[in-house]
């Protein structure tokens, strides 16, 4: 936890069920964490977990890649999946 500002690209795929996330509505969302420290993998986790809790999709995958720090390139993949709706 450095206070260093970290910049990464989200891909947020999914396949949903009966609700579906508004683009504003996550940009804002995703918003709420530009002040605050995080590990990658574990605001991934958490972005993920955020999302299934509302949306209740069929399957989630969130990819998070980060920039380069201290040498280091970290790329996070978290999913999500019902039994009967496995990611390939």
């Amino acid at each position: 936890m450095t206070a260093q500002p970290d910049f990464a690209v989200l891909r947020i795929t999914y396949v949903p069920d009966r609700l579906c996330v508004e683009l504003k509505s996550l940009k804002l969302y995703l918003w709420s964490f530009r002040n605050e420290g995080h590990f990658h993998e574990a605001v991934t986790n958490l972005i993920l977990n955020d999302l299934v809790r509302v949306l209740a999709p069929r399957r989630m995958r969130i990819e998070g890649d980060f920039a380069v720090r201290g040498g280091i390139k970290t790329v996070v993949v978290a999913e999500h999946a019902l039994k009967e709706a496995p990611l390939p």
